[in-house]
């Protein structure tokens, strides 16, 4: 299984399924916040300098979808000082296994590099596989006394929040 350096946006919902596919297939996670870490252009051409520069924005940005800002019409130098400055603009997530890196979550691209397949099917939210929650099996939701399964994430946070 790989060590996935998962960069989010903290409370993203997404982001928190992929991160859970991630988990199921018995990935480890180590999770940056995508908004404080300390961006140089550099560092974010390693991640998105083979993309199309539209494909390095965040479709789903405020400042996108009102058209104050055109992806489509931006150059890599204009575009990163606009991405540094604003990382919500950031298409998200920007995942590394060793020396390779991917931006978005595209369910084929992932599995096919590093693999999805779960290790074990998903439980119901009380953690149980078997019949749950509705009382017909004389067990009600929380009582199977098994513990959720423990997750693999270690949570790195740098520099302050951005607003």
């Amino acid at each position: 299984m790989a060590n996935v350096i998962f960069f989010e946006k903290p409370g993203c919902a997404g982001n928190e399924r992929q991160k859970a596919l991630l988990l199921r297939a018995g990935h480890t996670l180590e999770v940056r916040d995508l908004l404080t870490f300390p961006w140089t252009q550099e560092a974010l051409l390693e991640f998105l300098g083979e993309l199309p520069v539209a494909d390095w924005f965040n479709r789903t940005s405020p400042r996108v979808k009102s058209g104050e800002i055109q992806p489509d019409a931006l150059s890599p130098r204009d575009a990163l000082p606009l991405l540094i400055a604003d990382p919500v603009l950031i298409r998200r997530p920007l995942m590394q296994v060793g020396r390779r890196r991917e931006v978005g979550f595209l369910y084929a691209v992932v599995d096919q590099w590093i693999g999805l397949e779960p290790l074990e099917p998903a439980p119901s939210a009380c953690g149980s596989l078997e019949a749950c929650g509705d009382g017909l099996d004389g067990v009600e939701c929380g009582s199977h006394g098994k513990p959720a399964p423990a997750a693999q994430v270690i949570s790195i946070g740098l520099g302050s929040a951005r607003g």
